[in-house]
């Protein structure tokens, strides 16, 4: 349907928690998931939230085949999870870079946990739950933080690496995000 402007660090926006869906037979919720998967493929996303198009909703599209932003990760099969509900496995915590399509140029080392459990609803109401790790865990946690308003600045622990990607990688050909 439309490709849609993402909203940027700064805008207030990014910052509120999204309200749960309830209506999942809706044509206003297939129509933003129109939009979502539009979007999130026009800028090669590994994943978008409601709220970064300005949607105040608990959804979350992702999933990653061959991402020139994420060279070297894992497949993750295209999803989409309304009102969804992580929990971490253990306490193994992985550090990895991010960029997020809201921070565009920007890259930071953010911790996550390397094994997680969620839980949600995909666009038909039915009931998704997974058990995942690694990149496929990273993912899902960026997204449903921006469910929250955080953004992954916030989870960085070192502010030395945060910063632009031609800057942190000059010698690596990163799409922009």
């Amino acid at each position: 349907m439309a490709i849609r402007q993402v909203l940027r660090m700064g805008d207030t926006r990014l910052l509120q928690c999204a309200e749960p869906v309830s209506d999942f037979g809706s044509d206003a919720l297939r129509a933003l998931l129109v939009d979502m998967r539009d979007t999130m493929h026009a800028l090669n996303g590994a994943g978008l939230a409601a709220p970064q198009i300005g949607v105040n909703l608990r959804v979350v599209i992702f999933g990653v085949e061959k991402n020139t932003r994420y060279p070297d990760a894992e497949t993750i099969p295209e999803t989409v999870l309304i009102n969804p509900v992580i929990a971490q496995l253990d306490d193994e915590i992985e550090e990895a870079w991010e960029g997020c399509l809201s921070l565009p140029g920007l890259r930071g080392l953010v911790p996550r946990f390397r094994n997680v459990h969620y839980r949600g609803r995909d666009e038909y109401g039915a009931l998704i739950d997974r058990t995942v790790s690694g990149f496929h865990a990273r993912v899902v946690q960026h997204e449903c933080d921006h469910l929250d308003g955080i953004l992954y600045p916030m989870r960085i622990r070192d502010i030395t690496r945060f910063g632009y990607t031609e800057e942190l990688f000059p010698d690596q050909v990163l799409q922009d995000e």
